[in-house]
């Protein structure tokens, strides 16, 4: 989630009560109840009656079945308002929080040296940002992209957003398709800057295309190389758009480098990590089988009204300490 897309996640529609009984306090969710009031595809089997026990060695975060303290990261996205008022303090309650890492959303207003040096003042480091691929590919605009990431030493550069289109949410496998191929371009630029290039999804790649079962997330998955775009799947996204995050993990062995953490309440929306539906223990015993180097804690709503920028921080506590702590 990054700031292009600002306005499409925050009218995020509730469930329909049918839906709610589908969902449990441990994240138990049939896709197929939800897919039908989502406009999404695809009945996918229920993610709690389906799973057996996970072997220690699938779990993610190693035998121990903990999420390693350096790999929790949180995107900066979730703290957009406090940053914009006070980024070096801002950055400095992340650190005292825990943090070693986060995932940049663009740099707040300064050039990529001047954010490089306030992360540094606190010991934080931009393993990973969003940033969107020139539409049309622009190879010279991307390569500056990947200067900058390569200046602040990230080991990720992530394309945010895609699924909507000036007519609205984009039903057109063409687009898709034409879309796939730069995705590779990118890819190859950023494999050749030493960076590993990312996809980040939403629900709408989940939705049916030209009238047919093929959904946008079939093609992005299917006509992209898998050396070239990783996947940075968005846990809530994925549920959303009624699919099984353990069932997208099987289908993307390996694939899946990045998770974004971020829960769901019982209307549908966003909640903070642990307080909401989604049950992340029994998604992170696959941690391993998906590939996953990173744990990234974000709520896309923190610093919007009704909720006050000054709880954002708050959010990111919670995500923190939620995932310190899991047992799985």
């Amino acid at each position: 989630m990054c700031v292009n897309d600002h306005e499409a996640h925050q009218n995020v529609a509730p469930l329909a009560e049918e839906q709610l009984h589908t969902l449990t306090r441990r994240g138990a969710l049939r896709a197929a109840t939800v897919a039908a009031a989502a406009g999404a595809v695809g009945a996918v089997g229920g993610l709690a009656a389906g799973a057996g026990p996970a072997s220690a060695a699938s779990r993610g975060g190693g035998k121990s079945g903990r999420v390693p303290r350096d790999q929790i990261s949180v995107q900066l996205y979730t703290l957009r308002d406090q940053l914009a008022a006070d980024l070096p303090g801002t950055l400095r309650a992340l650190a005292d929080i825990g943090y070693t890492r986060v995932e940049h959303a663009g740099f707040v207003g300064r050039t990529a040296a001047q954010f490089k040096a306030a992360l540094d003042a606190v010991g934080l480091r931009a393993t990973s940002g969003h940033v969107g691929i020139p539409q049309p590919f622009d190879a010279a605009a991307w390569n500056a992209a990947l200067a900058d990431a390569r200046l602040l030493r990230q080991r990720y550069i992530v394309h945010p957003f895609f699924g909507v289109g000036a007519n609205g949410i984009i039903r057109d496998s063409a687009t898709y398709r034409a879309f796939a191929r730069d995705l590779n371009k990118a890819g190859a630029l950023a494999k050749k800057a030493g960076l590993r290039f990312g996809y980040h999804n939403h629900h709408f790649e989940f939705f049916r295309l030209d009238g047919g079962t093929t959904t946008g997330f079939d093609i992005l998955t299917n006509e992209t190389d898998p050396d070239l775009v990783h996947l940075e799947v968005d846990l809530f996204w994925v549920t959303r758009g009624a699919h099984d995050p353990v069932d997208v993990i099987r289908a993307n062995r390996g694939r899946i480098q990045q998770f974004h953490v971020k829960d769901m309440n019982d209307a549908g929306s966003f909640a903070d990590v642990g307080d909401g539906l989604i049950d992340f223990a029994r998604i992170f015993q696959h941690g391993r089988e998906a590939g996953i180097d990173e744990f990234i804690v974000e709520r896309d709503d923190a610093g919007t009204p009704p909720r006050q920028p000054a709880l954002a921080i708050d959010t990111a506590r919670v995500g923190y300490n939620y995932l310190a702590n899991l047992k799985f």
